[in-house]
């Protein structure tokens, strides 16, 4: 069975609600209690773009059940840490604040902030990234070319970021095109096979658009890391099971991947896909994979699970999808929730105090 795992990257911010640029003290906390820098895969606090976010990651797993204990475990022990520096973490995918927020203190993070200019600037997004172990580079680029006509679903499910710099977006998703901007991110053509895939990357170094191939952000890669296809595509979910959700499914695209290839939409034709899911999440029509044509979102949901029953079978996932799925379209993704509150009368700080609820207590 693959094993599945999951990065995820928090906001830090002040007991109060408002991002706070300590991610510094908390990787010096991290340090000193042995949860950062390790040689295995999963369990550590890790740095990222900004000092105002964290990244953490679980160990590699085969049981979906045992991936969400992980995935809470790991979000209570940055939180633990984030106090210590006198802060909480918000899994939230964008901050709803007005927020000037400062890259980290290392020559490679000050670099990108001046190749890059406003798009670094601004860049304070917060992602999931899903984890599922591979054969060898061939499987994975098979896996990449079957599962990139479905990655606008698992957007969608994820959304968590309707709020940028004090307004309100419209958008289920606006992490996505913030991060967008950068210039390998978003969805990609069909590969073929390993010798297109390192030829696309070769081919992105040479153009010096980006500094190493650390900056090759697709929406679902062959990790640099590790011997697995890294899925980027969704934002950091607010409920910790959501997060599971997503592994759950992406470990079921990469068991379904055929040896024959399914025709492939054009890569235009997947963008708009993933900004219509981007834009409207589960509240309106999706792009379905299998018509290209608009369709409520839930019935694109109920396709992708009809798609990878069979493989969620196999690996007894199917019942705990399910159910998992009913819940997050009744309950909405974070996205939905975020506005319910604001229409409850939160404002930017209670939004956030009830993040940093919902992210160590769902």
């Amino acid at each position: 069975m693959r094993t599945l795992g999951v990065e995820e990257e928090f906001l830090l911010v002040t007991p109060e609600g408002r991002p706070t640029s300590v991610a510094v003290a908390v990787l010096r906390h991290a340090a000193q209690a042995g949860v950062t820098g390790g040689d295995q895969p999963g369990g550590d606090v890790e740095k990222e773009f900004k000092q105002e976010q964290i990244e953490t990651s679980t160990h590699p797993c085969t049981d979906v059940g045992a991936l969400v204990e992980e995935i809470r475990a790991g979000r209570a022990r940055t939180d633990a840490l984030a106090q210590r520096a006198g802060a909480r973490i918000a899994a939230l995918a964008t901050a709803p604040h007005v927020v000037e927020s400062t890259v980290l203190p290392d020559r490679r993070a000050h670099t990108i902030r001046a190749e890059f200019g406003q798009t670094a600037r601004e860049q304070l997004t917060c992602g999931c990234h899903v984890h599922v172990s591979i054969a060898d580079e061939q499987e994975g680029v098979r896996i990449l070319d079957h599962l990139r006509v479905w990655t606008p679903v698992l957007l969608a499910l994820s959304g968590n970021s309707p709020s940028w710099q004090g307004s309100a977006t419209g958008y289920a998703s606006y992490r996505s095109q913030v991060w967008g901007r950068w210039p390998t991110a978003g969805p990609t053509a069909p590969f073929g096979d390993v010798a297109g895939y390192r030829a696309v990357i070769d081919g992105l170094l040479a153009t010096g658009a980006i500094l190493d191939d650390g900056m090759v952000y697709f929406d679902a890669r062959l990790s640099s890391r590790y011997p697995t296809v890294e899925v980027r595509v969704a934002d950091v979910c607010l409920d910790a099971e959501d997060a599971a959700l997503q592994a759950a499914l992406v470990r079921g695209l990469a068991d379904t991947t055929a040896q024959e290839r399914p025709d492939q939409p054009r890569t235009e034709l997947l963008r708009a896909a993933t900004w219509r899911a981007a834009r409207s999440g589960l509240t309106g029509d999706l792009v379905s994979p299998l018509t290209g044509k608009p369709l409520p979102a839930a019935e694109v949901v109920a396709q992708l699970v009809e798609h990878v029953r069979p493989a969620l079978v196999e690996t007894g996932d199917l019942d705990w999808v399910e159910r998992h799925v009913a819940t997050v379209l009744r309950r909405g993704n974070g996205a939905i929730q975020q506005l319910g509150w604001r229409a409850e009368g939160a404002d930017d700080d209670e939004v956030v105090r009830r993040a940093v609820d919902r992210t160590l207590t769902s």
